[in-house]
């Protein structure tokens, strides 16, 4: 199994921004252009952007989907997108334009059985996002949390045709103090499905302690980037 770098662009307002363990209010802007910062990683050689419609998974709806067709169709990378889909109509919208996947956590907690139709639909185009607080899914932008516990809701999703968990323990998302590996590997080992970790990455050693365990197969890196800690170019070379 290959293991991937996805350098994340979250866009909010139509800019490139941070937050803090989601936290609307804590946010810092690092671009004006999220197609050019896309640019810049696919020039550097990225073969995946993750990006996240802040404003889209807050209000529940397509904020940012003109930033994120646009880099679909005119870099040569693929895209993954995820914020703000809540319905299959969603879901279509985004694959039909030319991205490659689509990431739901709302609907896959609220609408188990839409989850499971779009998976026997769209296969390993669906990714499933699991973020986490103390263990829990967090949903509708990480403002409300569920009952539903992360490990459990993954093992329901990967006997339903779930091929790929994002994991996201939302205490370490734009803190930059380490990814929670403990959890991460716990959910690939429960779950026997592919995992990529988000939230936390802050230097090349937890890129590196990632990899050494099976099932984990990449991990989106933010703050990182934007604030100099390594190089994408150094992240890259991390994926042989």
């Amino acid at each position: 199994m290959s293991f991937t770098i996805y350098p994340a662009i979250d866009m909010r307002d139509g800019k490139c921004v941070r937050l803090e363990q989601g936290d609307f209010d804590k946010e810092t802007v690092y671009g004006d252009s999220p197609f050019h910062v896309a640019q810049d990683f696919y020039n550097k050689g990225a073969s995946w952007i993750h990006m996240v419609d802040l404003d889209g998974a807050k209000e529940g709806s397509k904020k940012n989907a003109e930033d994120v067709i646009r880099v679909a169709n005119e870099l040569g990378c693929r895209v993954q997108i995820g914020g703000g889909i809540r319905s299959a109509e969603d879901v279509s919208y985004y694959l039909d334009q030319g991205v490659d996947r689509v990431i739901i956590g709302s609907l896959a907690v609220k609408d188990m059985e839409s989850t499971k139709e779009l998976l026997r639909r769209y296969k390993e185009r669906i990714v499933i996002g699991l973020d986490a607080k103390n263990g829990y899914v967090a949903t509708e932008g990480w403002l409300e949390t569920s009952e539903k516990r992360a490990a459990d809701l993954g093992k329901e999703l990967a006997e339903a045709g779930a091929s790929t968990f994002i994991y996201t323990d939302i205490a370490k998302d734009g803190m930059l103090s380490g990814p929670n590996t403990k959890e991460i590997a716990e959910l690939a080992e429960e779950t026997g499905v592919e995992v990529i970790a988000s939230g936390g990455i802050q230097g090349l050693e937890d890129i590196k302690e990632l990899k050494r365990h099976p099932n984990i197969s990449g991990t989106i890196i933010g703050k990182a980037l934007y604030t100099g800690r390594f190089t994408l170019t150094d992240a890259l070379k991390e994926e042989v």
